[in-house]
């Protein structure tokens, strides 16, 4: 199979667009990295191929339109962003559900899926609700369906519910999706050392900004798990920032990861095993942890900015720690927002789609390491271990 070239898809990307101003170039030394790491480490085969060069022309697409909106309509670029609240908790800890019933304050702006997709033009307040590329991108999802069935029983899909910040900086390459998605270890450990992940971050501004620059946002909720490594560099682009981190048995993340990167990976390569991508997840994850709880005792995250939830309790009962959110950020939870979240829960049970099912006897690690591992964040945390599947 012949070797991925970054130059061909820019080329295509500015050929489809009509466009060519980036908007500076830190991207490019993000993209070659990755394909470099995905041409010596990532086993694809044609389909994933195909997909990766797919994703890398949709991403610098939507980038060119981005920055081309802002050079048309310069003030897209002095629109305040409120300082944002937002989700660092690792994966598989509640973030998603959390984050989704956050979405259903009317006060709250979160990027949905559609418009994170297909992002230009930007959005406008009178077709939010009814923008054909709705139905465009639940079309590409429903073909993500047919290809890999079981994955919606592991993550919720869909053009309206909301989308994570991994998927905004993936237009400048520094995002851990790729990880995610594909076997790249050495682009994943260029980017949790050594990357600069102030562009990320400025471009992640530039891409709220694009967002409310015609449905206006009185206050903007995002998350990702891949803020979890970065925490100095999100509070330097946003040092205002309010932070909710969720908490849960560091080895049952690492089981429920275990099972999930092998899944996504499997549509890009035939070679996906578990225990392979549990052990590279496992160091992942620990040292998020890590990190995370190095930014609390160092004070790069402040005391007053964040608030740390349990995933027990959170999934117990969900609105009594919303409530305990917005009573710790000062914001008011109105009858409104929670009779929204009431419903929003009531559509959408934890098992809808059948559940992820999952072991960690499958990972093939030793609960006996990780437990010493993961030892210290657990007791600053006050994080349970929980019985393993």
């Amino acid at each position: 199979m012949a070797e991925l070239q970054a130059a061909p898809l820019i080329e295509q990307a500015v050929e489809t667009s009509g466009l060519s101003d980036f908007g500076g170039d830190e991207w490019r030394e993000a993209l070659d990295v990755l394909v470099d790491s995905l041409n010596r480490e990532g086993r694809l085969n044609e389909l994933g191929e195909a997909i990766f060069s797919g994703e890398v022309v949709a991403y610098l697409t939507s980038r060119l339109g981005v920055v081309e909106e802002r050079r048309v309509h310069p003030d897209i670029a002095n629109g305040p962003v409120t300082p944002p609240i937002v989700i660092v908790g690792q994966g598989r800890t509640g973030t998603t559900i959390l984050f989704d019933l956050l979405a259903q304050d009317p006060a709250t702006r979160v990027p949905l899926t559609w418009e994170v997709d297909l992002p230009c033009p930007p959005p406008e307040t009178t077709t939010y609700d009814t923008d054909p590329r709705i139905e465009q991108v639940d079309a590409t999802i429903s073909g993500v369906d047919l290809i890999l069935p079981e994955f919606r029983s592991m993550h919720p899909m869909g053009a309206r519910l909301a989308q994570e910040c991994v998927r905004i900086t993936s237009l400048d390459f520094r995002s851990f999706i790729f990880p995610t998605q594909y076997r790249v270890p050495s682009y994943a450990r260029w980017l949790l050392d050594d990357a600069d992940m102030a562009s990320a971050y400025r471009f992640h501004r530039t891409f709220l900004q694009h967002l409310q620059s015609r449905h206006p946002a009185e206050r903007w909720v995002v998350k990702s798990p891949g803020h979890i490594w970065h925490l100095g560099d999100l509070l330097a682009e946003y040092p205002d920032a309010l932070l909710v981190q969720t908490h849960r048995d560091p080895l049952r993340i690492i089981a429920s990861l275990g099972s999930l990167v092998p899944t996504l990976r499997s549509l890009a390569s035939s070679d996906t095993p578990v225990p392979e991508a549990s052990a590279e997840f496992a160091d992942y994850i620990i040292e998020g942890l890590d990190r995370s709880l190095e930014a609390r005792l160092d004070g790069t995250v402040p005391a007053d900015q964040v608030v740390d939830t349990q995933f027990a309790s959170f999934m117990a009962d969900p609105l009594a720690t919303i409530a305990t959110i917005y009573d710790r950020l000062g914001l008011e939870l109105t009858a409104e927002a929670e009779g929204a979240m009431r419903s929003f829960l009531a559509a959408h049970p934890q098992d809808e789609h059948g559940g992820h099912r999952y072991t960690f006897a499958a990972t093939g690690l030793d609960q006996g390491e990780l437990r010493e591992r993961t030892k210290a964040y657990q007791d600053h945390f006050e994080v349970p271990s929980e019985p393993l599947p």
